[in-house]
């Protein structure tokens, strides 16, 4: 047995030392955000984030992970309940196929965790391992500026301050 910490809860995992990531995440925790692209790590649909940075789950074993914070789609928000990113794309429509979006919105979490204003080149040079066959760069880049705008907004709130 192997204890991950995934999406801030301890979770017990019966596989070999390893097994991808992304294998125990589908099959043994029934997160099934991420999806199974490639299998390289070069498509970027798997992407998940370890200790706040974006990762291809699919070349990820499980054993390199104890002690460390494991973060999938699925705790950034629900259908009812969207965050600020989720929210941000589906204002943009940055989504066709959808295959993709998942891991997307993690590869531009961990970015906005890390940099509350990036730049459209910033945005861009992050992105860039991940691939979207459908296209919507333009309206993913959107999205990202949105959320960053909503969460700067959020954050402001919170403190009593203006963005």
């Amino acid at each position: 047995m192997i204890t991950l910490n995934v999406n801030g809860q301890p979770r017990e995992v019966d596989a070999d030392p390893n097994t991808p990531l992304l294998y125990v995440l589908r099959d043994q925790l029934a997160l099934n955000g991420a999806k199974f692209g490639c299998g390289l790590g070069q498509c970027g649909a798997c992407t998940v984030m370890v200790d706040g940075q974006a990762i291809f789950s699919c070349v990820t074993p499980i054993s390199v992970l104890k002690g460390r914070q494991v973060k999938t789609i699925e705790a950034l928000g629900t259908i009812d309940h969207p965050g600020p990113l989720q929210q941000a794309f589906i204002d943009e429509q940055a989504s066709q196929c959808g295959y993709c979006i998942a891991g997307m919105i993690m590869r531009a979490q961990a970015l906005l965790e890390r940099n509350a204003s990036p730049s459209d080149t910033d945005i861009r040079e992050h992105m860039m391992p991940n691939l979207c066959r459908c296209g919507t760069h333009l309206r993913i880049l959107r999205a990202v500026h949105r959320a960053a705008e909503t969460m700067k907004i959020a954050s402001s709130q919170t403190k009593g301050t203006t963005p």
